[in-house]
């Protein structure tokens, strides 16, 4: 599946930890501003009755606004779902075995803070690249910081899609996508906002 690279839709939206009633509301708002190529469905401790229900809801808004649906840690969700791919971390199964469960879908990697990983996922035919944290985050516990310095370094080598995570908010984001980061991943920014409703939010992001 291609990942378009459209200058007006550079959000990677991530679910927050739980999702509440509403959620799914505010969800159509934040997509209806049309700046989302991705949302990523993150939830832990959760069962998998639960997880199949919340990932049916959000696929069929997802649908709606042309926005890809990801599965995160998980490629037998995702293809039960037929969600549009996964999101894999260094310590879920490798490439290439999600590669088998879900053929041609997406498949993007987490690569911290390191370029050895970085090839080892180009290597592997990953479709994007996620790297961070580049500023502190409540979302999740940080064990690795990013910097400008490997986006230079990763643009280099590669012209697969990279996806900046990590604390980014309206204050931040600017310099990231001048170093030409093709994706923000952002999740708390927009559903964990006391200032702004998560509609609100995204519209600061221009």
């Amino acid at each position: 599946m291609k990942i378009s690279n459209s200058k007006t839709k550079f959000i990677y939206l991530i679910s927050p930890n739980k999702i509440e009633k509403e959620f799914f509301s505010d969800l159509k708002k934040v997509l209806s501003k049309r700046k989302s190529e991705f949302f990523q469905l993150r939830l832990k401790n959760t069962s998998l009755r639960k997880k199949i229900y919340i990932a049916k809801r959000i696929k069929k808004i997802c649908k709606k606004f042309k926005v890809k649906f990801l599965i995160n840690d998980d490629p037998w969700l995702a293809k039960k779902i037929n969600a549009d791919g996964c999101h894999l971390g260094q310590k879920d199964i490798d490439i290439s075995t999600a590669r088998e469960i879900l053929g041609k879908k997406i498949i993007g990697i987490t690569c911290h803070n390191s370029i050895p990983l970085a090839k080892k996922a180009i290597k592997s035919r990953a479709d994007y690249l996620a790297f961070g944290a580049f500023f502190p985050t409540k979302t999740k516990k940080v064990k690795y910081k990013a910097s400008i310095t490997i986006l230079k370094k990763i643009k280099q080598i590669t012209k697969k899609p990279i996806i900046a995570i990590g604390g980014i908010n309206n204050k931040n984001y600017k310099n990231l996508l001048l170093n030409k980061v093709n994706f923000l991943a952002i999740s708390g920014y927009i559903f964990n906002n006391k200032k702004y409703k998560p509609d609100e939010a995204i519209e600061k992001l221009k």
